[in-house]
């Protein structure tokens, strides 16, 4: 079980969004690099990475916050918003990103991200973020018709590394994560699975720590780690006991 802390990327500024809603943005720093600095002094193993305007723009907005980031971690990140070529893949590959997350161009364009799997094996994960059930694209301010467990199909054999699956109901609003949908996810795709949205106190890192979330890979938390509703060292601490007891 791995807990990725999460930075969301707004205009160069560490943000949550309440909803997937842009016009509702937490400022909670203004340097990227120093948050992420702190994020691994406090022991996590990665990092989660956002870009929210590329993921509205369709392109890398970020940039310079993503490589101050970079510029200050060693541990691994990956990084999703606004990634819809193998250019831009590639280009975030080689300045040291270690997974990069295709969402949007995974339901527009599958064949894409089979291409990115074969090309960069390992290093390719899928965001899938739901809205009721419905898989949402462009930053999630469209609603597809195809379900969570629809679209993970479409790529049991493509060699992604991972799913983020994203509940938007409760992203950034501290309602805890949707356990009973992302597990069925897990059943359904031999797929790793990241759990995300609505981590909101040790009562959620206790809840993955039960055995039947041990198939997940992990989760993903943002807002609860900000405004420290989530303490770092007791959610990692239980999570190395059970790894010591599994």
């Amino acid at each position: 079980m791995i807990l990725f802390p999460a930075i969301d990327l707004k205009d160069g500024q560490c943000v949550r969004l309440e909803l997937g809603d842009m016009d509702k943005a937490t400022v909670f720093n203004d340097d990227a690099g120093a948050q992420a600095a702190a994020f691994e002094g406090q022991g996590f193993e990665w990092l989660h990475i956002v870009d929210l305007n590329g993921a509205f723009e369709g392109k890398p907005v970020n940039g310079p916050a993503v490589e101050a980031i970079l510029a200050n971690i060693t541990i691994p990140a990956q990084l999703g918003g606004g990634i819809r070529d193998l250019a831009t893949i590639s280009m975030w590959l080689e300045r040291g990103i270690r997974r990069v997350i295709l969402g949007t161009i995974a339901v527009r364009d599958p064949d894409l991200v089979r291409e990115a799997c074969n090309a960069f094996p390992g290093q390719v994960a899928v965001g899938i973020d739901a809205k009721g059930g419905k898989v949402a694209v462009e930053g999630w301010a469209e609603t597809s018709e195809l379900s969570a467990i629809d679209l993970a199909r479409q790529f049991e054999d493509a060699g992604v590394s991972a799913i983020i699956f994203t509940d938007i109901d409760r992203d950034g609003v501290l309602k805890g994560l949707n356990i009973p949908s992302t597990l069925a996810l897990a059943d359904a795709v031999s797929i790793p699975i990241i759990a995300s949205g609505g981590l909101a106190s040790i009562a959620d890192i206790e809840r993955l720590v039960e055995p039947d979330c041990a198939k997940l890979e992990g989760a993903i938390s943002g807002r609860a780690l900000y405004d420290g509703r989530l303490d770092p060292a007791e959610a990692l601490s239980l999570i190395a006991q059970n790894r010591g007891a599994a």
